[in-house]
């Protein structure tokens, strides 16, 4: 039931769903003939898309989250390797039956590329659909097929989580899957901007991950002032900005996470 609140509540706060809120009553108002009100609507929908779309108001957001954990130091054999789904477009890959990828795909390439690099660790994929309508297989047998045909030595040390429809469940559940001992190094590789919340989901779920952060969508400072070159793209990048946001202040109050903005340690 969260999962389905959270889709729909999310929905409508997101910075374009808002936008598009906007316009619509924007629309109403002008044809009721409440011209001020619509007028002040109409400012408030240019403001948006100039501050949101052009301006690098995202980037602000996400320069923060994507800085806060660097990649883990490695001076012990890796025991295991966890990549969070998200990069895959199952509902594509299932109707068209070719791989298909999202701009998290690095998710998958360096997970792969550290299946090679440390080939006695073992492999965990997480994440079921995200889509309210797909079923819940398709994200792991989309997956599958990735690391297939990636070439992932040994597919068969690949283990696949496929209840998970967020990224509290993919704590709880890979921890319960997987037993992990204290003493083995897991790598949790997932985008830079969600790597915060990740960590604090897998802290409070008893599960000991080090940060293997992938798929940046900044290149660094310069980026808090270059605007975007098409509105779309700053809202895009706004959106998910402010649903890491919005999630580690959700987690936080929901006890997913012992701390708002986790650190490393």
């Amino acid at each position: 039931m969260f999962f389905y609140l959270a889709k729909i509540f999310w929905f409508f706060i997101q910075p374009s769903g808002l936008l598009l809120v906007l316009v619509i009553g924007a629309t109403v108002l002008a044809w009721s003939g409440r011209y001020r009100a619509c007028r002040w609507l109409l400012v408030a929908i240019a403001t948006l898309v100039l501050v949101g779309g052009l301006l690098p108001m995202s980037n602000w957001l996400m320069l923060p989250l994507e800085g806060r954990f660097p990649r883990a130091t490695l001076g012990r054999e890796v025991g295991g390797i966890i990549v969070l789904g998200g990069a895959e477009e199952a509902r594509v890959w299932r109707g068209r039956k070719v791989h298909a990828l999202n701009e998290a795909a690095e998710r998958f390439t360096e997970g792969v590329a550290l299946a090679r690099r440390f080939p006695k660790a073992k492999v965990a994929f997480t994440g079921a659909a995200s889509e309210i309508l797909s079923r819940s297989n398709d994200a792991a047998d989309a997956a599958r097929e990735v690391f297939l045909d990636l070439g992932l030595p040994d597919p068969d040390r690949v283990v696949f989580e496929t209840k998970a429809r967020d990224t509290w469940e993919n704590a709880v559940n890979l921890k319960a899957d997987l037993q992990p001992r204290s003493e083995e190094l897991w790598l949790l590789v997932t985008s830079a901007w969600h790597m915060p919340r990740a960590i604090g989901a897998f802290r409070k779920a008893g599960f000991a991950v080090e940060p293997w952060p992938v798929d940046y969508r900044t290149a660094g400072m310069w980026d808090a002032v270059r605007p975007f070159d098409a509105p779309a793209d700053g809202l895009k990048r706004l959106d998910t900005a402010m649903r890491e946001w919005i999630g580690l202040v959700s987690y936080r109050l929901t006890g997913r996470s012992d701390t708002l903005f986790p650190a490393p340690r």
